[in-house]
């Protein structure tokens, strides 16, 4: 696909950062980033940012009409999932109707739309789930995902649909993770309480970011599912992640989901089984320990301070996890 325009929503998130970051690598994009925060976290001489509401018809309307992009890629959502649960009318507002404006500006400039959903559209009893399976979801969160879906299959319009989960990585002043999570506890020598009866593939967000960059420029549409290669507990990903880090693992403490009586239920038995993405755009999911090897590597480049996040209590997908 010839991808003169790119524009990036959502670009001073995890995800956000990662396809900026890749897609200015080819000196044939040009990239505007754009997020509700007036400035960009990150700065690169070869992309441009606008503050953009995606909550706001006009200003979405305003910078499709000005940027013209070829592509829209909409990294920006609310992903707290719980948070979704209590607060729905704003969690509609991000989720299902900035999606709903990004179409209606899109229509009128011919532009395509690669999107980001969850496994958390599944029912979770019987993963792992291919792009055909039928979704169900139980949280108010993974309905709203599935309505960002419906509209973009309702529109007309060329569009792209990633669906993900268990996103992990680092990057410039963003929500805390699950494996970013783990390593602020563990390395404090704190236990942490984790799930052993929540399943799914914990996915690199590089990983996932150099997928959604190769459909762009195979000019790939549809459905695909874009996650780690090893389908896992979220107890035993965190024992990966302390070996890899040289963490203490008994400071791991597995527990069931109810304990933790969270407002949003849950996909137990989820995973995306990512096949058709592997032989139809080149994707090569990272393993658990590759992954976070990668990510080692990465904070060993950083900084010694981590980015401070708010106490949270302890959950299977970490505070922030999106998907």
């Amino acid at each position: 696909m010839n991808v003169k325009r790119a524009l990036v929503v959502g670009s001073n998130g995890l995800l956000g950062q990662k396809v900026t970051e890749f897609l200015v690598r080819g000196s044939a994009h040009k990239v505007t980033m754009c997020s509700v925060e007036p400035v960009p976290v990150v700065h690169l001489n070869s992309a441009h940012y606008v503050q953009v509401d995606i909550t706001s018809k006009k200003d979405v309307k305003k910078v499709v009409h000005a940027v013209e992009p070829d592509v829209i890629i909409n990294c920006a959502a609310m992903t707290n999932v719980d948070a979704c649960e209590k607060e729905r009318e704003f969690a509609w507002k991000i989720n299902t109707e900035g999606v709903e404006h990004l179409i209606e500006a899109a229509r009128k400039n011919n532009s395509k739309i690669f999107h980001i959903s969850t496994d958390y559209i599944f029912d979770g009893k019987s993963g792992p789930y291919d792009e055909t399976a039928r979704p169900e979801p139980l949280s108010y969160y993974g309905k709203t995902k599935l309505a960002s879906e419906n509209a973009l299959l309702l529109s007309g319009l060329d569009y792209f649909i990633a669906r993900t989960m268990v996103l992990y990585g680092t990057g410039i002043n963003v929500k805390s993770n699950f494996a970013i999570w783990l390593i602020e506890n563990l390395e404090k020598n704190l236990p942490v309480k984790i799930v052993d009866d929540q399943f799914g593939n914990p996915t690199l967000v590089d990983d996932l970011a150099q997928g959604l960059v190769n459909a762009i420029e195979l000019g790939k549409s549809g459905i695909y599912h874009f996650a780690g290669r090893d389908i896992i507990s979220r107890y035993d990903f965190a024992l990966r992640l302390a070996h890899v880090f040289s963490f203490e693992p008994s400071l791991i403490i597995p527990i069931k989901t109810a304990q933790l009586n969270q407002p949003a239920p849950r996909p137990m038995k989820s995973g995306l089984i990512t096949l058709k993405a592997e032989v139809e755009l080149g994707y090569r999911p990272s393993t658990t320990e590759q992954g976070l090897l990668i990510l080692k590597s990465q904070l060993s480049r950083l900084p010694k301070k981590m980015p401070d996040s708010a106490p949270l209590p302890s959950s299977g997908r970490g505070p922030h996890s999106k998907r």
